[in-house]
């Protein structure tokens, strides 16, 4: 019999094989001071574009000092216990009501975090029986729960109608087969490429195949539609939308999560969700902090208009200078360029430590080979000048690569 840990000797995983060269530098890097748009990174000052603070209220006067009072009224131990338990709070029935309210369903389920809430939600959805029809684009919190899944998977192309009808033709027949049901998952925003999922297109063949959706809208939540109520609310299709989840981790910068739908079917969870039941609740202070944030959520329009200015003068003055930000329709902003890993390596280096932007780099197997993918999240706390900055210096760092000057081996001493 081998040592169970024998294989990770030669196989360190997809991105641990660049752990020597990658961290702490393009994997796991050290922001320092105040979340804002400007930090310090490797002592200098350097213009973030990489946190996912939409609406600027990781900082925000009102929201430090809710957190502040919070924790000196109830300390992170409380409540102790699970909320089946001893861990239920006044606190968290009323986040639950006011967001319920906030993307119009009629109740809300607090979950403890993002990417545990997906996978636990679809776990407690699914049976044997069931079929699942999914993005291929999704991201790994539903791939995950996707895989626990015992029953039949079907993925469509993404954001493609014709892949779609495909599959949900394909899903009806197995369901029907099979005694189950049919759930469709998608995202309201694809948090990589900011291209909202088609949920319009997709809501339209509900009627003939009596599928349930599933969506799944961190990065819409807070930022899009009329109220801020996401990608449904923008698309005209909120109430077609039978389980709508998000993260709190994004426009409200805070941790948590919720989903929200039908009373019943938020009762069904409260009860079936594995990862909640056999779960400590989440901390009153951060309940309570995340009141606060949905109170400006709901009462701060100003923020999410100076949001959209920033992402109208980044992504227009991106296009103006020739770059392609592909069919991005979300805050996220992702720019696309042509390139090696040596050369998508050495740009990054370049851009931080030459012209102080620090922006994520997303390569192959994520993106096709051969690209590079620079990803820049837009808030309401970047500064005009941050933005000409930056401007500046991809119009710099696109003349070098197009001039071959990335294409050497990294510049490993930048970096040691």
């Amino acid at each position: 019999m081998k040592d169970l840990f024998e294989k990770f000797k030669d196989n360190r995983g997809p991105l641990g094989q660049y752990a020597n060269v990658a961290d702490g530098y393009f994997a796991f890097p050290h922001l320092e001071g105040e979340i804002g748009s400007r930090m310090k990174f490797r002592g200098k000052e350097v213009i973030v574009w990489s946190l996912n603070n939409y609406l600027g209220l990781a900082n925000h006067p009102e929201v430090r000092k809710a957190d502040a009072e919070a924790a000196k009224e109830w300390g992170l131990a409380h409540p102790m216990g699970a909320r089946i338990m001893s861990g239920q709070t006044p606190q968290q029935i009323q986040l639950e009501k006011e967001l319920a309210a906030f993307v119009q369903k009629e109740a809300a389920l607090l979950i403890n975090f993002g990417f545990q809430g997906v996978v636990s939600i679809i776990d407690a959805l699914l049976d044997r029986h069931d079929v699942v029809v999914y993005d291929k684009d999704s991201h790994a919190c539903i791939y995950d729960g996707v895989r626990l899944h015992l029953g039949k998977r079907l993925p469509f192309e993404h954001n493609d109608i014709e892949s779609f009808e495909k599959q949900i033709k394909k899903a009806r027949v197995m369901a029907e087969q099979s005694g189950g049901g049919v759930l469709v998952i998608t995202e309201g925003v694809f948090g990589m490429r900011g291209e909202q999922g088609i949920l319009k297109e997709i809501v339209s063949y509900k009627e003939e195949y009596g599928f349930r959706l599933l969506v799944d809208d961190a990065h819409g939540f807070g930022v899009l539609g009329a109220t801020g109520a996401g990608a449904g609310e923008a698309q005209g299709v909120q109430d077609q939308i039978d389980i709508y989840f998000s993260t709190f981790a994004k426009s409200m910068a805070s941790i948590g999560a919720f989903a929200a739908g039908d009373a019943d079917m938020m009762e069904y969870l409260r009860y079936n969700m594995r990862s909640q039941l056999f779960a400590k609740s989440l901390p009153t202070p951060l309940v309570v902090g995340n009141l606060k944030r949905l109170e400006l959520l709901r009462n701060s329009p100003d923020l999410r208009k100076k949001l959209w200015h920033n992402v109208s003068m980044l992504r227009s003055g991106l296009a103006e200078r020739g770059f392609d930000v592909g069919a991005a329709n979300s805050c996220v902003t992702p720019v696309f360029m042509h390139g090696s890993p040596f050369e998508a390596g050495n740009l990054v280096l370049d851009m931080r430590e030459t012209y102080n932007i620090f922006c994520s780099v997303v390569m192959y197997p994520m993106i096709p080979k051969g690209m590079i993918l620079l990803r820049l999240i837009p808030t309401a706390a970047h500064t005009e000048e941050d933005i000409k900055e930056t401007l500046y210096a991809f119009g710099e760092v696109s003349r070098k690569l197009k001039a071959g000057e990335y294409e050497h081996e990294l510049d490993l001493h930048l970096i040691s």
